[in-house]
């Protein structure tokens, strides 16, 4: 039976500062990757953001196009209480699986790993669907599965490997070399270009 992670699961969580996933500052490889982008009016969409550290940091970039999703109405008020302002990103209250635009990079941190394992799949449909033909999905994933129940749950390449090639062309799948000293040795970096309709109904 699919555990039922809601927006009532997720408040919880919020409340009573069960925020594990929350490294506390912008994650490293995703750091690296928004650094050597090139395009700074690249629309942008970070789902289940969380305290969304990146967030800040792409707009010391110059990245101006950001919108940030979560399902939690408490994440989602500690995000307007940082970033509300009127030139800061949009953000958003909503299911990740309900929500609706056109993206021309999606990054992934932490929100994957938070969805039951049976959502993977939509997951990666989902994002192909919000991302414009040759969109990248970019973003931390586990390397490694988990002995006690989840959230978070893990996976590793091959199982990754499998899940989006139907919608995407994996450009990168590779061991992170900046990970934090906690996650060291067990996160991977995933770049993953959207194949767009015409080209998913071919490989099917």
């Amino acid at each position: 039976m699919m555990q039922l992670l809601d927006q009532n699961f997720w408040d919880e969580r919020w409340r009573n500062g069960q925020t594990g996933w929350d490294i506390g500052i912008p994650s490293p490889p995703l750091c690296d990757f928004a650094r050597h982008h090139p395009d700074k009016t690249a629309r942008i969409l970070i789902p289940g953001c969380g305290n969304a550290h990146e967030a800040g940091y792409l707009w010391s970039l110059g990245f101006t196009n950001i919108d940030l999703v979560d399902i939690s109405p408490l994440a989602v008020q500690k995000m307007k209480d940082r970033y509300g302002s009127v030139n800061g990103p949009g953000i958003y209250c909503s299911d990740f699986f309900d929500w609706k635009g056109q993206y021309d990079l999606i990054l992934e941190q932490t929100f994957f790993c938070a969805l039951p394992r049976e959502r993977r799949i939509d997951y990666s449909a989902h994002c192909a669907k919000l991302l414009s033909p040759g969109g990248i999905l970019a973003g931390v994933l586990f390397a490694s599965q988990f002995e006690q129940p989840g959230p978070p749950f893990g996976g590793d390449a091959d199982e990754y490997r499998s899940l989006f090639s139907r919608d995407f062309d994996i450009l990168t799948l590779e061991p992170c070399y900046n990970s934090i000293p906690p996650r060291a040795g067990n996160e991977l970096f995933v770049i993953l270009r959207c194949k767009g309709d015409a080209a998913r109904d071919s490989a099917v």
